[in-house]
């Protein structure tokens, strides 16, 4: 998909250009905040870590849990 065929994952329009201060990948700055306060309302979660170390207590890196 170009940059010209994006579109605004909330409504659907065509994606705002890249700017400085562009809300990408929404196409307003409400779009952009309709996903914040969904994300806020806990209507996106992430349901585990991506990575498993990333889910350890602090172990140094190693991935165990030695203390």
């Amino acid at each position: 998909m170009s940059e010209s065929e994006r579109t605004c994952p909330i409504c659907g329009r065509p994606s705002a250009s890249p700017g400085e201060r562009s809300p990408r990948p929404f196409c307003t700055s409400r779009c952009q905040m309709v996903d914040l306060g969904r994300w806020l309302n806990e209507d996106y979660v992430v349901t585990a870590p991506l990575d498993p170390v990333l889910g350890a207590e602090d172990d140094g890196g190693r991935g165990d849990r030695e203390r």
